[in-house]
């Protein structure tokens, strides 16, 4: 369900994968779907947090992006071009290096530098005028909107154009697993995509929409008394982290008072 609610009401969605958090807080799938429902949501303090989080316990590199982007959400946009420049992302498997450098060009940008900005999409092999991966039609989308801020207006035009080439050709409708179409002839690869922790997480945001509604009232009562020491609140306020040298409360921590929420959950 918080799956399907991501685009239709991310509040919602939100608040789901709250509950999916209530009952695994210790699994990396779930503090990712937070992570991602959050961001959707625009919080972007808590997508930062439950991000690096999932991060931390999975060793994945596979939301950076996003990590990225809620830095640049909370006006960090230099701190997320570090993180977009840095080693890390440098060796990020295609389609999420792609997102990556959507996210570069989106803070180059912010900070007026459109000739970093287009650079930041054209150092990338996949922006090809005859070839659609699952990324495409977004990847060109943006590539077309900074023509157009740059004043290159009939680029700008077939670029925007070729958006909709690129969906007709990967039959997109609502949702599209990655893969990837030639709008030319000499494709002879496919890239394959990891399952997103919204479908992972679906049933147990399903399984929390089942309650009762005193069973909720219940639930969020108890989550609202075993909210995170002052230390927790702070980080989900500013987004800080360790890895900008601040102090942040340990997950093993997170884990032990969602514990003992889910044992005074019980014993109601």
């Amino acid at each position: 369900m918080a799956g399907r609610l991501l685009e239709e009401d991310p509040e919602l969605a939100y608040e789901h994968t709250l509950a999916a958090s209530r009952r695994g807080g210790r699994v990396a799938v779930v503090r990712e779907a937070v992570g991602i429902a959050a961001y959707h949501a625009g919080k972007y303090a808590d997508s930062l947090r439950e991000l690096r989080t999932h991060r931390r316990i999975s060793g994945s590199d596979y939301n950076l992006p996003l990590i990225a982007d809620s830095l640049r959400g909370l006006g960090r946009v230099e701190k997320a071009i570090e993180l977009a420049q840095s080693e890390e992302s440098a060796n990020l498997e295609p389609s999420v290096k792609v997102e990556m450098q959507i996210v570069l060009a989106g803070c180059f940008a912010d900070l007026g530098k459109l000739d970093e900005a287009l650079a930041a999409l054209e150092s990338l092999e996949q922006l090809n005028f005859n070839r659609a991966f699952s990324f495409s039609p977004r990847l060109f989308a943006v590539y077309a909107e900074l023509l157009a801020a740059a004043g290159r207006t009939e680029e700008a035009a077939r670029w925007e154009k070729q958006v909709a080439v690129a969906e007709r050709a990967l039959g997109i409708e609502e949702e599209t697993e990655s893969f990837i179409v030639d709008l030319a002839p000499e494709m002879d690869e496919e890239e394959e995509e990891a399952p997103r922790a919204r479908d992972l997480v679906d049933s147990e945001a399903a399984a929390d929409s089942d309650e009762t509604p005193e069973e909720g009232a219940s639930s969020g009562e108890t989550a609202e008394s075993g909210a995170e020491d002052d230390t927790e609140s702070a980080a989900e306020q500013t987004g800080i982290d360790e890895e900008d040298g601040l102090a942040e409360v340990d997950a093993d921590h997170i884990s032990g008072e969602v514990s003992e929420i889910t044992d005074e959950d019980a014993a109601k």
